[in-house]
Order: structure tokens, then sequence, then C-alpha cells
């Protein structure tokens, strides 16, 4: 185990916060506080947790559409963030972005992204400039499982391969890409063999596992960050909620019984779990946690509702760089 009691309360919290804070902001999104669209990370925050966990603070990552849990593990303020969601023009792209477009380049979050599959170029980039740099930093890119079927994944993976960049491609395999399932549009059972054609580690990890999450991330980044070329580490998992919030009530075509057995890996529990029978915690203390995260995410509420509109002159700024 390479996380120390510490740590493990410092992850725990993490997650707590990003399910959260997803829980109210799709609540807010149904009470059309939220414009645009709202994809909730919730039943995966073992992963960005895990990931980001085993990253230095000046280390890179590239988010996806689902990208609030990798914002907040990676030390987003909830604030900035839910003024975003809410379209304030103190949020992190000044209201601009929206949910899909969270971005904090202070924090090395290069932004999150509405386009399948576009992480992964991105984070190529920013490992090249990685190893540039000399620095010793290392990029990161998380998407899912129906992202793996793009061309950008094959040219990304390509590249990282051959110029042995500082790299880790995170896979959350949630077992759909909408109502597609995995089953059905992969050509191998583990998106992570296909690391076999271009010669670099592929590793399958259990999602919901945050310590098997981390270990192999950890692995991963020792392994960029020392020379050792790009890794694709595929995280099982399942999302709790569909695809996409929607105010209509969208209906959910997934399985029952496939969506009774994830549900009863609830991460959240499973690491409350392992806290308790190790003694780093009671469940007092769990409860304090949570209610200290609640409290969190009502204060950031109250800062987006408190926030300023942006101004419609404002819409011609930020357009070029200068």
């Amino acid at each position: 185990m390479s996380l120390r009691r510490n740590d493990l309360l410092h992850a725990y919290r993490r997650m707590l916060l990003i399910r959260r804070f997803d829980e109210r902001a799709a609540s807010e999104y149904a009470a059309k506080a939220i414009p645009g669209i709202v994809h909730c990370y919730i039943g995966q925050e073992a992963i960005a947790v895990g990931v980001c966990s085993a990253l230095r603070p000046d280390d890179r990552i590239v988010s996806t559409h689902r990208g609030h849990g990798h914002m907040i593990a990676k030390g987003a303020d909830v604030n900035r963030m839910m003024a975003e969601l809410f379209g304030r023009s103190n949020g992190y792209c000044k209201g601009k972005g929206g949910s899909m477009h969270v971005a904090d380049f202070g924090l090395g979050v290069l932004g999150a992204n509405g386009i399948v599959g576009a992480s992964m170029p991105i984070a190529t980039g920013a490992a090249l400039a990685c190893h540039l740099e000399g620095q010793g930093r290392v990029a990161v890119a998380f998407f899912g499982d129906g992202a793996s079927n793009e061309g950008t994944f094959h040219e990304s993976l390509n590249l990282a391969a051959i110029w042995k960049l500082p790299a880790v491609f995170v896979c959350e395999n949630n077992l759909w890409a909408v109502e597609v399932p995995a089953a059905y549009a992969l050509s191998v059972p583990n998106v992570a063999e296909r690391a076999q054609g271009y010669g670099i580690p592929g590793v399958v990890a259990d999602g919901n596992d945050l310590e098997a999450v981390h270990e192999a991330a950890l692995e991963a980044v020792e392994r960029a960050r020392s020379g050792g070329g790009p890794t694709l580490l595929e995280c099982k998992t399942y999302r709790h909620r569909t695809h996409a919030e929607s105010g209509a009530g969208q209906p959910d075509r997934r399985p029952r019984e496939e969506m009774e057995y994830w549900l009863a890996r609830d991460p959240l529990s499973l690491m409350a779990r392992q806290l308790l029978e190790l003694g780093v915690a009671t469940g007092e203390t769990l409860e304090e946690m949570d209610q200290e995260a609640q409290e969190q995410v009502e204060r950031a509420v109250a800062f987006a509702r408190a926030s300023p509109l942006p101004r419609p002159e404002d819409a011609l700024e930020d357009v070029f760089a200068r």
C-alpha cells in the first residue's frame, strides 16, 4: 500500500467532494439554474482521485466532457467551478465555457473538452512540451471507451510511443458510449489490449478501487517520468446516471441487472468500508467529512448565485491571443 493514512483520508475527501458537487450540479441543472448541459462524474470518482494523487502539482492533465471530477481531483476551486457552470463572469472561463470546458492552466488542467477523443492529441502535445522543457513533468489524457474508437486515439498513441513521450492515456471505461455498449463497439475485451499495437504497456485496473487505480497510475507515471514512454491505463467503472442530464427525464436503456451489480460496487462505499476496516476512520469521522463536503458545495452554489453575469461586451474579449 503506497497511500498512507492521511493520504487515504485526503483521497476520500476529494471523492466525496466530487460526488456532492455533481449531485448538486444535477439538481441545479434540473431546476434550470445551469445553462447548457451537464455530464455527471458520479460513480467514477476513484479514477480521477487515484490518478491525480499519483501526479505532481506541475503535471498536466486534459479532461473530457465529463470533467468535473478531474478538475476537483487536481485541486480546483469549487466556487469558481460552480460559477462557471452557472455561466458567471468569475467562473474559471468567465462563464463562457460552461460544464464541458472548465480549465485552469495554473493547476496544469489544460481543459475539459466537448469533442469525443480530443483530449488525447492535446495531451500528446503537452507531453512533447514536457519532454522539451526537461523538468520531468508528465501529461495525462482522460477519455472514455467510445473515444478509443476514434482516429485520435491511434494517432496519439503511435506518436507518443515512437517519441517515448512522458504521457499516460487513461481510459475510463464505463461500459457505455451514450447508449452503445462497449461489448458491441470494441473488437477486443479490453481497451488496454490495443497498446500491443504500439509496443507500450497496456494495463487494466479496477476503476472503482482507489488504491488499485493509484498503484497502476503511479507505475505508469514513474515510467513516463523516467523516460520509459507512455502507458495505456484502462480503468473499468460505471457511471451511476444517464450519459447527460436531461430535464425531460432521459430514459436509461442499460440492463437493470448490470446497473444493480455496479451500483453495489459504489467506489465511495468501497472506500468508506476500507477506511473503517483499517481503523483509519470511524463512522462519525466519515459523517463529518461528508457534512464538510456538502457545506463546501453549498457555499459554492451561494457564490455562483451571487456572482455577476458576463456583460454583452465581454463576448468580444479573449477571442484572440495577444
